[in-house]
């Protein structure tokens, strides 16, 4: 579908405009001077914001939310199609449209735009290219699937041609964005309650990679599984990375780990030392988003300097290893890994942290997560020394009975971890109060709410 943003004088309507994506859309809009409304199920800090911007937010989702007047009406994949707003913008003939198809529409308005895609980082490489574009003083309007802190939050303004985004593969969302650059991190099994499996997702990344311009750039991990297999056929030119291969167009050298398990390195390009990089986030993981970072500004002919600051200025953003704070001397970080390949990446982070033994809370998120990569998850936690599982956080789903929290837990023994099902988030505060000593780190994970154990603890 053609979305005409040409006109701003136009009225359009978001539903599910607290969401972190939503709300950077319609902050993007209204600074653009399109008349933006938009609705939520509760009142939160982001609503705060947009009605501080001038826009105005109901709380409740009904019928006559939905304006005279009104030109366009957005909604997210977690709405319903019974949902009110969404009946009653239908019945007055308004043209109504997911998230995606909008954030594509407005990415086709800049020149220099950059769509960062993958199972895994998108939200930490986003972050990166954004303060390396930053750092040299390019100007960017950003949208980050997390709260940047250089920025204080989710979306930046910029008065340029360059445009930074995070593109998520979940029900083909990323299909709709035809970058100029386009990222590839990482395709591993996920979201199989929509791609019901790994061969589907090839497909779609191997689209997003045909989607990006003729005369532009694809970055791409050769870690990928056949990663000439997605770049078969595109027009694009093709810049591979790794942080293991040194045949990769852009890879790392002279690698040291400091105590805080951030990593320090050489970036190679075709062979050449191109620069020095001492990371300041934790994890062997960061080391590939920062060369591909390095490569998507490279696409540009950012200069090394500004790589270097943006990638030494980058402090990680909210839920991605984020330091919360003490208790009892036992440190406190939170994490939004909730994929198995995530979890091993952020538990290796953590491996090379000084301390004493490593607990990590770990909320499940969805069931059909849960149960499809259930015997991933229970190899998962092999550097965690003790392993407490929560009750699985349904997002969207409904229980089916199929998997649950304890079975998980059963699923981890089974491979030699001493992992225990709690459950309750009371239970477990309590638990970890009485078991936790000095010294120790406690990661809570998952994409959830289970950082409120956390906060929680460190605010006793």
């Amino acid at each position: 579908m053609n979305i005409n943003l040409s006109n701003n004088n136009q009225h359009i309507h978001f539903i599910g405009i607290g969401g972190i994506s939503m709300s950077g859309l319609a902050e993007i809009l209204n600074y653009e001077g399109f008349t933006i409304t938009g609705s939520d199920i509760k009142e939160s800090g982001i609503t705060d914001s947009l009605r501080a911007q001038g826009i105005k937010v109901s709380i409740g989702q009904k019928a006559e939310n939905i304006e005279d007047g009104t030109d366009l009406v957005v909604y997210t994949a977690a709405v319903k199609h019974d949902n009110p707003e969404m009946l009653a913008a239908e019945a007055k003939g308004i043209t109504v449209i997911e998230r995606a198809t909008l954030l594509g529409a407005i990415m086709d308005r800049y020149k220099n735009s950059i769509a960062v895609s993958g199972t895994h980082g998108k939200t930490t490489t986003t972050s990166m290219i954004s303060e390396i574009i930053m750092a040299a003083k390019l100007d960017p309007t950003i949208t980050v699937g997390g709260i940047l802190q250089s920025i204080n939050g989710n979306i930046r303004l910029g008065s340029s041609d360059y445009f930074i985004a995070e593109a998520c593969e979940y029900f083909d969302s990323f299909l709709h964005f035809k970058p100029y650059v386009g990222v590839i991190l990482t395709v591993d099994a996920d979201h199989l309650d929509y791609f019901k499996n790994l061969e589907n997702i090839r497909h779609s990344f191997h689209k997003f990679a045909g989607n990006i311009a003729d005369n532009g750039t694809l970055v791409i991990n050769t870690a990928v599984d056949n990663y000439k297999e997605l770049t078969d056929g595109i027009k694009a030119k093709v810049v591979t990375y790794s942080s293991t291969d040194s045949n990769a167009d852009v890879s790392a050298a002279n690698l040291t780990v400091t105590e805080k398990g951030a990593y320090h390195f050489d970036i190679v390009r075709n062979g050449k030392p191109e620069c020095h990089v001492a990371l300041k986030v934790p994890g062997k993981h960061n080391v590939d988003n920062a060369l591909a970072a390095f490569a998507a500004a490279k696409a540009f002919d950012v200069d090394n300097s500004a790589i270097v600051a943006g990638l030494e200025s980058y402090t990680g953003t909210d839920r991605r290893f984020q330091y919360k704070g003490k208790f009892n001397g036992v440190t406190v970080i939170d994490d939004y890994a909730h994929h198995p390949t995530e979890i091993k990446a952020t538990l290796a982070a953590a491996k090379n942290i000084e301390k004493n033994k490593l607990w990590c809370i770990f909320q499940p998120h969805t069931y059909s997560r849960t149960y499809n990569l259930i015997n991933e998850f229970s190899t998962a936690f092999e550097n965690a020394d003790k392993i407490i599982v929560a009750d699985i956080y349904a997002a969207r789903e409904k229980d089916t009975g199929l998997i649950n929290s304890k079975q998980l837990a059963e699923h981890i023994r089974a491979n030699g971890k001493d992992a225990e099902y709690v459950g309750d988030f009371e239970a477990i505060k309590d638990y970890v109060r009485k078991n936790c000593s000095e010294g120790d780190l406690l990661i809570t994970m998952g994409a959830g709410d289970v950082y409120l154990i956390g906060e929680a603890l460190v605010e006793d």
